[in-house]
């Protein structure tokens, strides 16, 4: 019996030194590398920009959506934009079609579009876009769709 309290005497000493000398050697490993903060995982550009949006104007409009503002819905690669009169309800813009992204490089086609805005089916726009919170804002390139959106909840 006395054997056997002293082998388990020994073992609980051995794991209380193993631990020990594990916290130390971490400890040492910590200080010889300073802490880095932890790197945030990267957000994808494309579904932050899912849902509906409402155009309120220029990049630095600070304005919040009027009423009968254009609308414009992202899928995962596609895109509508539509816009109503708010006295009548008649349309007056509503077109779409497909969108590419690579980075912050927008490209959208338009396939689709009523009597109002037709004449772009086929045409490609260019823009750099960032979304910044609620904000999703286009600079166009070699156009001047330079616009600020504002995400419907």
């Amino acid at each position: 019996m006395m054997h056997k309290n002293r082998l388990s005497i020994l073992a609980l000493t051995a794991t209380c030194v193993l631990l020990a000398w594990g916290v130390t050697v971490a400890e040492e490993a910590a200080k010889e590398t300073p802490e880095q903060p932890a790197a945030e995982a990267p957000v994808d550009l494309r579904s932050q920009m899912l849902g509906a949006w409402a155009l309120v104007g220029p990049p630095d409009s600070t304005e919040k959506p009027q009423p009968g503002a254009r609308m414009k819905f992202w899928g995962l690669d596609k895109w509508v934009i539509t816009q109503s009169d708010p006295k009548t309800g008649e349309i007056i813009y509503h077109h779409g079609g497909s969108y590419t992204l690579d980075g912050d490089n927008y490209v959208e086609t338009f396939e689709f579009a009523n009597e109002n805005t037709k004449f772009l089916i086929g045409k490609k726009l260019k823009f750099k876009i960032k979304i910044d919170g609620d904000s999703y804002i286009q600079i166009g390139d070699g156009n001047d769709f330079n616009e600020r959106w504002i995400r419907l909840k």
